[in-house]
């Protein structure tokens, strides 16, 4: 867990965003069953969700918020490297965190 804290706080995403803890917890699932990353919306919104006792759609939200603050406000160097090509267009929820778990999963 805390390789995962270290990689978003590098992204410059801070704690004091819902979607932090959010992002957090779902490259934590991501990385016990990769199939979270085919079925973004359907699994792994639900669990994130269930486990903090929020609705599907806030989730999602929160996660935008944080892909959003991330591509204007945060290290988006840092982000074309782990990416490994060079991000031309802000990415989907379910492209940051299939981006972020493998470069979890490569280091």
């Amino acid at each position: 867990m805390e390789k995962i804290n270290d990689l978003v706080n590098t992204l410059g995403i801070r704690a004091t965003y819902c979607g932090y803890h959010y992002l957090c917890y779902a490259l934590e699932l991501c990385r016990k069953n990769e199939n979270y990353i085919l079925y973004v919306w359907k699994y792994l919104y639900t669990d994130i969700a269930e486990h903090f006792k929020k609705s599907r759609s806030s989730v999602e939200h929160a996660l935008r918020t944080v892909v959003t603050f991330c591509w204007y406000n945060g290290n988006r160097e840092f982000l074309n490297a782990i990416a490994g090509y060079t991000l031309d267009t802000r990415p989907t929820v379910g492209e940051f965190i299939a981006i972020l778990h493998y470069y979890l999963e490569r280091s």
